[in-house]
């Protein structure tokens, strides 16, 4: 097997518990969210060879998780095979003189509401970054990760994964206006941050999330300046409520910051917080959790980050019970991930 001229890796983590989720986006006007970036992290890598026959279908990709491989050309990208992947790799095609195969995983499940495919996208142009003449800023990175979903994708998509799987940690962005961001690192001191490290739980519902009408209903309303305007300004508000109690290791304050914003994303729509959501908020209830929320949109599917109680035994007893339910319900390990985007050449 020919050995590649360039091996480079890049990786980039997930987000969860977005409060204030809803208010990056461009029906929202201006938003504030605080997040966390969690590891394991989305992994890629491309191995880059001669092309030596020209090749205009140059690049091969291997999307891992969905066992399926396909060739393409950067510079006609195409919406039959992972769109996502050929919009991203046509934003830092790199030289034409090198012919890309380029390796992809998730080590979570598809439309988990975690900001999978920001992460994807992220570290994919991270890669993709090392091979260019010049190279791009993380902030850069992210926003073109942004208008790949956004514009390229037509998706309905806010500004917040792109920038927690570029900058990693704890952020707090501010939206004064779409798309534009500012956003800031929260620090909290070494106990705080282990602390919330080993008490929070990602929990799958049991199916992937899928945007629905609901959602158009939603966003619909909010164009039109209906009573859901009240709900987002409130979610700004929670948010940065949420920060000031993170920063100062209010940890039970911050729990109930997270109970306030699912309840705030119930008001907005019933549908938001489906039946599932609400089983699992009864157990961590009952296990005396200290906040629940449901991450991204909410609605049927995706997941929802827990912050367990201060007892090990309690929150162990919890996840079980949780591991215990019907339907594909299942903690994901995770780990706060302090840093970001990270790229690399094997030399």
């Amino acid at each position: 097997m020919t050995s590649p001229l360039r091996l480079i890796h890049a990786r980039a983590p997930l987000r969860i518990n977005d409060i204030g989720g809803w208010t990056d986006t461009w029906f929202a006007g201006e938003g504030k969210v605080l997040n966390l970036a969690v590891s394991p992290a989305v992994e890629v890598e491309i191995k880059a060879f001669a092309n030596k026959r020209g090749e205009e279908r140059r690049v091969v990709v291997h999307a891992e998780n969905y066992g399926e491989t396909f060739a393409m050309d950067p510079e006609k990208p195409a919406r039959d095979r992972h769109p996502l992947l050929q919009f991203a790799v046509a934003g830092l095609p790199g030289p034409k003189d090198l012919f890309l195969e380029i390796s992809l995983y998730s080590p979570v499940p598809a439309g988990i509401s975690t900001g999978t495919s920001a992460a994807v996208c992220v570290a994919l142009l991270g890669a993709l970054n090392l091979l260019g003449p010049k190279t791009c800023s993380w902030a850069e990175i992210a926003r073109l990760a942004h208008e790949v979903e956004s514009d390229r994708l037509g998706q309905q998509s806010g500004i917040q994964d792109q920038i927690a799987a570029a900058h990693g940690g704890i952020s707090f962005i501010r939206m004064p206006s779409y798309p534009a961001s500012r956003v800031r690192a929260v620090r909290p001191d070494e106990w705080t941050w282990n602390e919330l490290d080993r008490r929070l739980c990602l929990v799958y519902l049991g199916k992937p999330h899928v945007s629905s009408a609901m959602h158009d209903r939603v966003i619909a309303g909010l164009e039109a300046g209906g009573p859901q305007l009240r709900h987002i300004r409130k979610l700004t508000e929670i948010a940065q409520q949420a920060r000031d109690l993170l920063a100062a290791g209010e940890l039970e304050g911050y729990g109930r910051s997270m109970i306030e914003n699912h309840e705030c994303q119930r008001a907005l729509s019933a549908g938001l917080i489906s039946k599932k959501a609400d089983a699992v908020a009864d157990i961590a209830r009952r296990f005396k959790a200290s906040g629940w929320k449901v991450n991204g949109a909410g609605g049927e599917g995706g997941s929802m980050t827990i912050l367990g109680g201060e007892d090990d035994t309690l929150r162990r007893r919890m996840v079980r019970e949780i591991n215990g339910m019907s339907g594909g319900v299942r903690v994901i390990p995770v780990a706060l991930s302090p840093a970001g985007l990270q790229a690399w050449e094997i030399k």
